[in-house]
């Protein structure tokens, strides 16, 4: 199967996340942004059909904006990508609010940006599509700069790559802008979503991402002053500002769910031994193992503490083990849970290790029982 084009920065094991780009851009779009966001993130962008270097057969006359999030989940699993951030502009953020409607077990987070639950009806996108079949994108690409920018800005790369990309392509993304509606599913969404509105975007008002917040529940909501339609090439500072707050929410989710899981006192002398040198692993622990694998809704708590269990055994990390053990008694398992866990181990694990296991847990419950 062709895949969109895309580009990716950054590091292989850094959380991933997919920037969707605005109708007649190229990922360029994000030129400004996302270099800054691969520092902690595994970026990659990609190209709408016939846009860029994506192929224009990736889509026909009376596509829909599922058509095109069918594409973006074929190139996450392409790239071994199973859950993600997702952050897009324009018909990029109506692609991510489909994700996260249909498919929410694919998303960790989501941002929208100077775009729309709807986009004014179907007839001004099928004329458009009609004028593009008929005449081409030249005309359109003249009149880009007022319709993406606010003031005398501009970005000629993206006007270039308008005027560049396939009439037959671009007038299928029209046709999905045209069917999109997802006004009475909004209150479905509950992935941590961010909306971000250009205060002089024409083609998505803030009054747009304002009906978006309001429905969405927990939502955040950001305008930008001076910014237009293409916020992350006019104001790309304001809106690294707004995505890295957001984004960060991973930490603050993790740090959460780690004191549920290890308890108060644990954390806190984790984060009094905290120094500058291991600062970015504690934020790294915080932001992936707790903000985005433990709470993953797939297994319950209760199965992840004996995966863990199983797996420090294994590896034979006694001290992990024992933390863990207290772990797992918070989240409610017994005694005799715990040590069915430890016979297993026996087994695939080995008697040695389980031997060492049964050893460390024992002092545990002893400890958390008062008897020693």
């Amino acid at each position: 199967m062709t895949l969109l084009n895309h580009r990716a920065e950054g590091s292989s094991s850094a959380p991933p996340l997919l920037l969707g780009p605005s109708l007649g851009t190229s990922y360029a779009l994000w030129d400004e942004v996302a270099p800054e966001l691969s520092i902690s993130h595994r970026v990659v962008r990609w190209d709408l059909p016939g846009h860029g270097g994506s192929a224009a057969g990736l889509i026909k006359a009376g596509a829909t904006v599922g058509d095109l999030a069918g594409l973006v989940l074929a190139l996450a699993d392409s790239l071994g990508i199973e859950r993600f951030a997702y952050a897009g502009v324009s018909l990029g953020g109506a692609v991510g609010l489909y994700l996260a409607v249909h498919h929410p077990e694919r998303l960790s987070s989501l941002a929208v940006i100077c775009s729309s639950a709807h986009f004014n009806g179907s007839r001004p996108w099928e004329e458009r599509a009609a004028l593009v079949r008929r005449e081409g994108l030249a005309a359109l690409a003249e009149n880009a700069d007022a319709r993406w920018f606010a003031g005398d800005f501009t970005v000629p790369r993206l006007v270039r790559d308008h005027r560049d990309a396939d009439p037959e392509a671009y007038a299928a993304c029209c046709d999905a802008l045209a069917t999109f509606d997802l006004r009475d599913r909004l209150a479905e969404i509950a992935v941590p979503t961010l909306l971000v509105a250009g205060r002089e975007d024409p083609a998505t008002p803030p009054s747009h991402l304002r009906e978006i917040a309001d429905a969405v529940p927990g939502a955040t909501l950001v305008e930008l002053p001076g910014a237009s339609h293409l916020a992350p090439a006019q104001s790309p500072e304001a809106v690294l500002t707004v995505l890295r707050a957001h984004l960060g929410q991973g930490a603050s989710r993790g740090m959460a769910v780690r004191r549920e899981v290890l308890g108060d006192a644990h954390v806190d002398r984790a984060q009094e031994r905290q120094t500058p040198f291991t600062a970015r692993f504690q934020d790294f622990i915080s932001r992936y193992a707790w903000g985005e694998i433990w709470t993953d809704p797939t297994l319950s708590r209760r199965e992840r503490s004996m995966i863990t269990l199983t797996a420090l055994v294994a590896h034979g990390h006694y001290d992990e083990l024992a933390m863990h053990v207290r772990a797992a008694r918070r989240g409610g398992l017994t005694p005799e849970e715990i040590g069915a866990v430890l016979l297993q181990t026996a087994v695939y694990c080995g008697v040695p290790a389980a031997n060492s296991a049964f050893a460390t847990a024992q002092r545990v419950l002893a400890e958390e029982d008062g008897t020693s």
